[in-house]
């Protein structure tokens, strides 16, 4: 069954992954695990490395330590989740309470592992996370571009640009929540159910990760006008509340 299960997942993805850790025990250990699932895994031992790495070519996932010499993994998931096209960022820490994994997802992480992690748990995570970003194929009724409130968003470009034409950068995780407000628009949506239309059933999220990637959801959304796209529905959920014309 393992040699089945390798075998599976070697013909189905080439994704290119960046490991970036400064404890080479756990470079190696990582790098050899996802290789040996059919992943192209580089890695790095800091800040420095990596953009050398993200300069020779894009990479699909970053598996990011928090804990880096130099520039930390929280500084470095900041940057890159302020580049437009920056790639899913699963970051890894020693530290793993709540406020730590919601402090990650504040900062632009898509997912967050807490160390000593199963190399399996991390398999899943990756496979999860890059599922996300895959394009859907298309379904009957399915938005395939649509605008609101001033705002326009391609779902084939996986682009989002405001009424003055200024393209804003999503999260994958930012980027399937919306996707999901934007195609089921002035219903209220539970956190259960968001979990499920923007990451799939087989999401592991914990309750909070909706709520902190809603907030950043919200300040991007935010142009200044007082508009209230997102609405709390309490004890029950979110509703987007403007009217979706689909293009």
């Amino acid at each position: 069954m393992a040699a089945m299960e390798i075998q599976a997942d070697m013909s189905a993805t080439t994704a290119r992954i960046l490991m970036v850790d400064d404890d080479p025990g756990i470079r190696d250990v990582v790098s050899d695990f996802l290789g040996r699932h059919g992943y192209n895994v580089e890695t790095a031992a800091d800040g420095r490395e990596m953009d050398e790495a993200l300069g020779r070519g894009p990479v699909d996932l970053i598996v990011l330590d928090v804990m880096l010499p130099g520039e930390d993994g929280l500084a470095i998931c900041r940057r890159l989740a302020n580049t437009d096209g920056g790639p899913p960022i699963i970051m890894l820490s020693a530290m793993g309470e709540d406020t730590d994994r919601i402090v990650g997802l504040e900062v632009g992480a898509d997912d967050y592992v807490p160390k000593p992690c199963n190399p399996r748990e991390l398999l899943a995570r990756v496979r999860a996370v890059l599922r996300r970003i895959e394009q859907r194929p298309a379904e009957p009724g399915a938005v395939a571009g649509c605008e609101f409130a001033g705002w326009r968003l391609d779902l084939v470009k996986r682009e989002l640009r405001s009424a003055q034409g200024v393209v804003v950068h999503l999260s994958s995780g930012e980027f399937g929540l919306l996707r999901a407000f934007v195609e089921h628009p002035q219903r209220v949506l539970t956190r259960d159910q968001l979990l499920e239309l923007a990451r799939g059933p087989e999401s592991e999220a914990f309750d909070r990760a909706i709520d902190v990637q809603i907030s950043r959801l919200r300040r991007k959304l935010d142009d200044g006008g007082g508009q209230d796209l997102i609405r709390t529905v309490r004890n029950e959920g979110y509703m987007f509340s403007p009217k979706v014309k689909r293009l």
